[in-house]
């Protein structure tokens, strides 16, 4: 098991969601806390633990992002005119890595990540390795025609546990996506419930 597997499994166990829904989840047959004290029963969070839980999670979720780059998206989220919770949603699921793993091209958040970085897709035809880079509407992403035949994409097209939502449209017979529209929450797929307007307040302290 590598090191970046088990990472995943671990932010299931301390948040106690299984934040992707992936069949493999240890919360799927233990629903403990990892560590000695785990199977203790957890005390009802205060107003600060319930903000940091949800920004942790939503964090977690987008391969763990790192403080650096989730702040400066709450900063730029503020900036924007309407709802800064909103925005924060629309501008993670605007990230290439995030349009990679939508559409199905590859199993998971964290291997959308590596994918882009390894220089296997490309925007509006162009190669870009960058899985922070900005996804606009109307930009089509295609995997690299000598990556085509990886078994993970084979594998991650074929698999019917996500569907591809409805502001990307992919095209897996070409292993080409158009990211049609910024999505609003409710649009996003997420197998927990979400509270980007906690994230707001956690940071807004």
């Amino acid at each position: 098991m590598t090191k970046r597997l088990r990472a995943k499994y671990k932010i299931d166990r301390r948040l106690g969601e299984n934040i992707w829904g992936r069949p493999k989840s240890p919360l799927n047959k233990r629903e403990s806390r990892p560590g000695q004290h785990g199977e203790r029963r957890m005390q009802k969070l205060s107003d600060y633990g319930q903000q940091l839980k949800a920004k942790q999670k939503l964090k977690g979720y987008y391969a763990n992002l790192n403080e650096r780059q989730f702040h400066s998206i709450y900063v730029e989220a503020s900036r924007l005119k309407g709802s800064t919770s909103e925005h924060v949603i629309g501008l993670l699921e605007r990230r290439l890595d995030a349009v990679v793993y939508r559409a199905k091209f590859v199993p998971t958040v964290f291997a959308a990540r590596q994918f882009v970085s390894h220089g296997h897709v490309t925007v509006n035809g162009r190669r870009v390795t960058v899985s922070s880079y900005r996804c606009k509407p109307g930009d089509v992403i295609e995997v690299r025609e000598k990556s085509r035949q990886m078994p993970l994409v084979l594998e991650a097209i074929k698999s019917p546990e996500r569907d591809v939502p409805d502001y990307i449209e992919a095209d897996h017979g070409r292993l080409s996506a158009k990211f049609v529209r910024v999505p609003t929450l409710s649009d996003v797929p997420y197998p927990v419930h979400m509270e980007p307007n906690l994230v707001v307040e956690f940071y807004s302290r």
